[in-house]
């Protein structure tokens, strides 16, 4: 049972690498695997560990061959990134100060009324550009409903990161994705977006301190 479950788990993480022989055995069932994969990453602050860019990328590279459709994979996993980021902002508006009042380390007071206030001034940059940023894209929006972000302003910024989120790295890795140097070096470029990404993190850290 132990075995079986952490077969399943070893499968999501890394089913960026499994991805192009599920595409073959199952055919139009990888659709919504991916979807799922992209949903729970973003719909679960549990789960940040979940492969988001390469996979994205990855899509884009095989839809290039006409094994997927890059127009269907491109709206199914906007499609998903902005219902995950939804689930997780009003996980976080939901239990988000309930977690904070039983001690759990992972949320604390300070850090709540730091954000809010964040989040009333840079709410809508905050949530756009977390989508770029591994594990902090997880956060963002549960910080967001657990500082009382307006929703509907959420849902705006939601919007627009998620879509501009999917369609960059979906569309890079479809005109791109298939360049000798590029597919021969994929870990590496992915590494290199991983890096890129975490200098945002940075930036968004230093900022977060000043409020």
């Amino acid at each position: 049972m132990f075995e079986q479950a952490q077969c399943i788990i070893d499968t999501a993480i890394h089913f960026d690498a499994f991805l192009p022989l599920f595409i073959e055995e199952y055919g139009l069932f990888a659709y919504f695997f991916v979807f799922l994969i992209v949903f729970l990453e973003t719909g679960l602050v549990i789960a940040p560990y979940l492969p988001g860019d390469s996979l994205l990328f990855l899509v884009g590279a095989i839809s290039a061959h006409g094994d997927l459709n890059v127009l269907l994979a491109t709206t199914l996993l906007a499609l998903a990134a902005i219902a995950g980021d939804t689930m997780n902002y009003w996980i976080g508006r939901s239990f988000g100060v309930r977690s904070i009042s039983r001690g759990i380390p992972f949320v604390r007071r300070q850090y709540l009324e730091r954000t809010e206030a964040y989040f009333k001034e840079y709410g809508g940059k905050t949530i756009v550009i977390a989508r770029f940023i591994p594990f902090i894209r997880t956060l963002a929006p549960f910080l967001a409903g657990a500082g009382k972000m307006d929703y509907s302003r959420f849902v705006v910024y939601n919007v627009s990161g998620g879509t501009l989120w999917v369609s960059g790295f979906v569309l890079a890795g479809y005109f791109f994705g298939n360049l000798p140097v590029i597919s021969e070096h994929f870990n590496i470029v992915i590494l290199a977006i991983v890096v890129v990404s975490l200098i945002g993190v940075g930036s968004t850290i230093l900022e977060l301190k000043k409020v």
